[in-house]
């Protein structure tokens, strides 16, 4: 964790262009849900429905984000802990629906795969583009571009295990998708919950001080 002063220092949301930015995202990922999870159940994959789970999450963690701005700065770090929990947790569901789907026969629909995809990356990509200034915000804002950024590489990974079925014939690379999504989850989760840890410590030792805005 960054020392006390640089803790303090964080970009803490209270922003109207930042604001202006969460809604955008919140409606990109809440219409991507809808199509990327209905796909997933048509083309029998199991990396577009872990990846249509992530858009759900994702639209949930930023209407928290939003809820959360001008809160206390316990608040904010709070609700990044409860983030990187849940986020966890969303990784374990999706490694534990992989491994079931191997003993489970019939191959995903690989052109669908592909196709839908490719436009989440579409939608993923804009995301990160508007994120991109306030990556660097406390653990309430960070949350909101780490989990872009990983649906943005989750989204190529899709694309990938598409053209892999595609010439291998094997529903292998599907699942092996799903569950390198989940690790990636994982990771981030771990970092959430770290800065949200560390940020509710200092708050503790120090008590709450004035975050930066812009």
């Amino acid at each position: 964790m960054a020392g006390c002063c640089d803790q303090d220092l964080k970009f803490d949301g209270m922003s109207k262009a930042y604001k202006r930015v969460l809604w955008v995202i919140i409606a990109i990922n809440g219409a991507m849900f809808g199509v990327e999870m209905s796909a997933g159940l048509a083309a029998q994959s199991m990396a577009l429905r872990a990846d249509a789970l992530d858009f759900l999450g994702d639209t949930a963690t930023y209407a928290l984000t939003f809820w959360m701005i001008g809160r206390p700065a316990k608040w904010r770090a709070g609700a990044a802990l409860f983030k990187g929990v849940s986020l966890g947790a969303m990784a374990v569901w999706i490694l534990s629906e992989s491994i079931y789907r191997v003993f489970v026969l019939g191959q995903p629909d690989e052109f669908m795969m592909g196709s839908i995809g490719l436009l989440a990356f579409a939608a993923n990509l804009v995301s990160v583009l508007l994120l991109l200034k306030y990556r660097d915000g406390d653990a309430n804002v960070r949350s909101v571009w780490l989990c872009s950024r990983n649906d943005a590489i989750g989204n190529l990974a899709v694309v990938g295990a598409a053209l892999l079925i595609a010439g291998t014939g094997s529903p292998w690379p599907d699942l092996i998708v799903a569950m390198l999504l989940a690790g990636l989850f994982l990771n981030s989760s771990a970092k959430i919950i770290r800065q949200a840890v560390g940020e509710l410590r200092h708050l503790t030792d120090h008590g709450p001080q004035v975050h930066a805005g812009e």
